[in-house]
C-alpha cells in the first residue's frame, strides 16, 4: 500500500510515517517511479508506534522495543535482552512518578477550586 492508504488506515500523518521510516521504526520498500509501498503488516507496526509514543517513549527506545513486542499471532518475542527489560521496567517507573506527580497537582488543584469557590474539597 502507499504512504497515503497507510496514513489514512492509521490515522497517523504522512509526515509522521516518513519520520517513522527515518528513524528505523517502519520499513517501506520503493517502486521504480521512487514511491513508497508498504506492506500490510504496517498497520499493526504503526499501531505499536503510536502506543510506544503514547507511553512517553522515545523513538531511539522504541527502535529497541519494536522487534521484542508479540508477534501478531500473540506469540512472544525471543529477541528481548535483559538489559531492555531494565530499561523498560525503568522507563516505567518515571511513567508512575509522573502519573503521581499528576494526581499531587490534582489534589492541590482541587484545593484551590474549593478554596476560590467556598466549598469543600472533592474527594
Amino acid at each position: 500500500m502507499r504512504i497515503g492508504e497507510l496514513a489514512r488506515r492509521t490515522g497517523v500523518s504522512e509526515r509522521s510515517l516518513r519520520y517513522y521510516e527515518q528513524q528505523g521504526l517502519l520499513l517501506a520498500q520503493r517502486t521504480p517511479g521512487g514511491h513508497r509501498e508498504y506492506p500490510e503488516t504496517a498497520v499493526d507496526r504503526v499501531v505499536h508506534i503510536q502506543e510506544l509514543f503514547a507511553a512517553g517513549l522515545h523513538s531511539r527506545t522504541i527502535h529497541k522495543v519494536l522487534p521484542c513486542m508479540r508477534d501478531s499471532d500473540g506469540g512472544p518475542s525471543a529477541i528481548a535482552t535483559p538489559l531492555l527489560v531494565d530499561e523498560l521496567t525503568a522507563e516505567r517507573a518515571r511513567i508512575d512518578r509522573m502519573i503521581g506527580d499528576l494526581l499531587r497537582s490534582r489534589e492541590v488543584l482541587d484545593e484551590v477550586i474549593a478554596g476560590a469557590s467556598g466549598k469543600s474539597a472533592a474527594a
